[in-house]
């Protein structure tokens, strides 16, 4: 298949406009705007693993509801999947069974955004991380460099999508709030400016230190991050990662993104370019039979 030169131009077009973007390291205006992101905080002492989150979660974004079989259970470990974009998991501790909650952190300054070429995942002021379908080129560089290993790919699909939490930011732009938080019945989930759920998490720690460990998992973790959490137990005894930076992870990429040829940036972006292409060439040859 051919692509006339006027094609080709288009493409050389959005590989540019890449490229500008991975040169700025994925800023964009909401890295400097001063409106304070919003935050969930899951309070795991009052969290009873009844997986109404992931209901209500499922029908916010038309997914397929838990089977009757799958369920929290402490024997295994429950995972993330594409069309699944929060788990709850059931964890024996030194306090006895505790239930944890698994989904995207929606990092301050996300590492999957930054390593984004074609800014399909992308940060807002509100505080979401969120992936558009029609930016995305497939190269699943958001699943090697999320720390927390959250984006799902959908292997086995023949458009595969990438499946992760978007804290609801279709509902955040109503002035509504996630439909996880709504709809817990234990209150375990809050949500508001992150701010105020620091200093309420905090407030909680101190005003019970013998109900919690005095660690807000989610204020620095990764640089800092827009879902957090407080525990009974140290977060080691919940499969937790604990070793992560306090510094965000783009900032740990800056001297080697500076210091990667042009070539190499600009290729995945040229192939996104390429396909787009070939899709409306190959959609003109369907229209013309």
């Amino acid at each position: 298949m051919t692509i006339d030169r006027r094609e080709f131009l288009k493409t050389l077009g959005v590989a540019g406009a890449s490229l500008t973007g991975v040169s700025a390291l994925g800023k964009t205006k909401s890295d400097s705007d001063p409106e304070e992101f919003y935050a969930i905080l899951h309070d795991i002492t009052l969290c009873e693993g009844c997986q109404e989150c992931e209901f209500a979660c499922a029908a916010a974004n038309n997914l397929p509801e838990p089977s009757s079989d799958d369920y929290p259970d402490s024997s295994i470990k429950r995972k993330l999947k594409p069309d699944q974009y929060s788990v709850i998991n059931a964890v024996e501790t030194s306090v006895g069974e505790v239930y944890t909650k698994q989904q995207c952190m929606h990092c301050a300054q996300p590492a999957c955004a930054s390593a984004c070429l074609t800014q399909a995942m992308k940060k807002h002021k509100e505080g979401p991380v969120t992936w558009e379908e029609g930016k995305c080129m497939g190269c699943r560089y958001c699943m090697v460099s999320c720390p927390f290993d959250i984006p799902q790919f959908e292997f086995d699909d023949n458009n595969p999508k990438i499946g992760k939490c978007q804290m609801c930011f279709d509902r955040l732009t109503k002035g509504e709030v996630p439909a996880c938080v709504e709809n817990c019945p234990a209150e375990a989930l809050i949500f508001g400016k992150r701010s105020e759920i620091l200093a309420e998490a905090h407030k909680r720690i101190i005003e019970d230190p013998d109900s919690y460990v005095d660690h807000v998992y989610g204020e620095y973790e990764a640089g800092g991050t827009s879902w957090l959490n407080i525990s009974p137990v140290p977060f080691e005894e919940l499969g937790f990662k604990t070793n992560l930076e306090t510094k965000p992870y783009p900032e740990l990429t800056k001297g080697f993104l500076y210091s990667v040829p042009s070539v190499f940036v600009l290729w995945p972006a040229l192939l996104l370019g390429l396909r787009e292409a070939t899709k409306e060439k190959d959609k003109e040859g369907d229209d013309h039979e």
